[in-house]
């Protein structure tokens, strides 16, 4: 008995001193494209557009459930990337529907893509000149022996020639590779 009135009375007193707990676990930005989604959201309810709805909310359903593992989308290249598997998703399923003859279903995923196109063309990406630019500019200034991770390193340093701007790390690496085999040769 009085072990309850004990209890009691702590959790009681805890509530009454405004205890709150903060789960946030660090400031994070909206990536531009993300707003641009749920503005587009919001008019394609209003135009009741329901193929561009049935995307928009497929890809805020996945940043949501990204935003719940250890990588968040926090960035335009992530959305991107997000926006690419996507896509490349919905053309296999295209395939697959062709293979079954159901053609009804063929139509609606080419739609979808459609709608998934003008986002993934709406990102600017930093051209494979401008990367290419950068890179060599790095291993002209880097001595000794050149290895790919060490270039990549100082490229995406801070300071770097492609800081803060959106690249696709994929051609980026790709670059470095050509780079140091035309130095090496």
């Amino acid at each position: 008995m009085i072990a309850r009135s004990i209890f009691r009375n702590g959790v009681r007193g805890v509530a009454s001193r405004g205890a709150c707990r903060a789960y946030a676990t660090g400031t994070s930005t909206t990536p531009p494209m993300l707003l641009k989604i749920r503005k587009d959201l919001k008019s394609a309810m209003q135009a009741k557009d329901t193929n561009r709805l049935t995307v928009l909310r497929s890809l805020l359903s996945q940043t949501l459930n990204a935003s719940k593992t250890s990588n968040p989308i926090n960035t335009d290249m992530q959305m991107l990337a997000l926006l690419r598997k996507t896509k490349a998703s919905s053309e296999a399923a295209v395939s697959d529907f062709e293979k079954a003859g159901r053609n009804d279903l063929v139509e609606k995923e080419q739609r979808q893509i459609a709608v998934l196109e003008e986002y993934v063309g709406g990102v600017e990406v930093m051209g494979e000149k401008e990367i290419k630019a950068g890179v060599e500019s790095v291993v002209a200034s880097m001595t000794g022996e050149l290895k790919m991770g060490d270039v990549l390193k100082e490229v995406f340093a801070a300071g770097g020639p492609i800081e803060g701007k959106n690249v696709d790390r994929g051609v980026v690496a790709r670059v470095v590779k050509e780079v140091l085999a035309a130095k090496k040769e």
